[in-house]
């Protein structure tokens, strides 16, 4: 389930939920490789099948880097830092702590995904304090000679969210922020999740990604996008007239994630059952309504235009 997507960059597919082409781990090749996502807990054994499969042996892995902490992302964390002793964890200021004690993140979880958290996701177990290295906005991971992967701090999806970019290949490994295309339902949509989404957040870090003029993004969800920075005004966009739908009937108080359906969900016609399952249980309307409702009452006030009172 592995293939190359650009020179020492091989594309994993992890699996998730046994659905192929839906969450994608990234192995930079070099003499210091590092794997970039994990994919969550259960998505483990297909990960580490994948690794053994290419050659990588326990000791061969310099890093683990995670984009965001959540769970379909970074829930294979521990078991992956357990698997090969030597690998530095690299991730997000703000993600940090619930990689090396992470009750509070999975108890969210479990409020947010019920049983789909263990029957699709898995937990996340932790990982030593002194394997974690916080990544700076700017800071680079060496791979080997004249090979090193930029971070890029881009929140908006999230908080503790930043990207990668790999100097050899040109490739940007985009995580959430550019949003969720998958290859079998080929519409790209924003990904809005609560509790943190932020439009002017989201947006800079969009811009911030085409400054970098990338060769190729990568989505954890999935793969290799056509024409990057077409696709990243594209991103642009699409999320702008997300945000405009869900403020629309947020101010007449009518019920965001009908408007975000009767608006967008027409791009998935002619997809099968299967696939809009994909896309539904991974970056669902519901989800991204909760997360633009969460985002407008917190910086728009009232939705009638009242300002706050404090």
């Amino acid at each position: 389930m592995a293939t190359y997507i650009g020179p020492g960059v091989l594309e994993i597919d992890t699996l998730l939920g046994g659905w192929s082409r839906v969450t994608a781990g990234y192995l930079i090749e070099g003499a210091a490789p590092v794997l970039i996502e994990t994919g969550s807990q259960s998505s483990v054994p297909a990960l580490l099948k994948a690794l053994e499969e290419h050659g990588v042996a326990p000791g061969d892995l310099a890093g683990v880097a995670v984009t965001h902490i959540h769970l379909d992302h970074a829930g294979g964390v521990g078991d992956v830092a357990r698997a090969f002793p030597k690998a530095t964890v690299y991730v997000h200021e703000k993600g940090a702590r619930h990689l090396i004690d992470p009750e509070r993140l999975v108890r969210s979880a479990a409020l947010v995904y019920g049983d789909l958290l263990d029957s699709l996701y898995g937990r996340l177990d932790p990982t030593p304090a002194e394997r974690v290295h916080v990544l700076e906005d700017g800071e680079t991971i060496d791979i080997g000679p004249g090979r090193a992967l930029t971070t890029i701090d881009s929140p908006g999806h999230a908080k503790h969210h930043l990207a990668l970019h790999d100097s050899e290949s040109g490739i940007l490994f985009a995580g959430d922020a550019v949003g969720v295309r998958l290859p079998d339902a080929g519409v790209l949509r924003p990904a809005t999740p609560p509790a943190d989404f932020d439009l002017d957040q989201a947006v800079a870090s969009l811009r911030k990604f085409r400054g970098r003029n990338p060769h190729g993004v990568a989505l954890a969800h999935y793969g290799l996008l056509p024409e990057p920075v077409e696709m990243l005004e594209e991103a642009e966009q699409t999320l702008r007239q997300w945000a405009e739908v869900a403020e629309k009937a947020w101010r007449a108080d009518e019920d965001i994630a009908a408007a975000l359906q009767q608006e967008f969900a027409g791009g998935l016609d002619g997809f099968s059952d299967e696939n809009r399952a994909k896309l539904e249980t991974l970056n669902g309307i519901h989800s991204n309504a909760a997360g633009l409702r969460r985002w407008l009452e917190t910086t728009k006030g009232d939705p009638h235009g009242h300002p706050h009172s404090h």
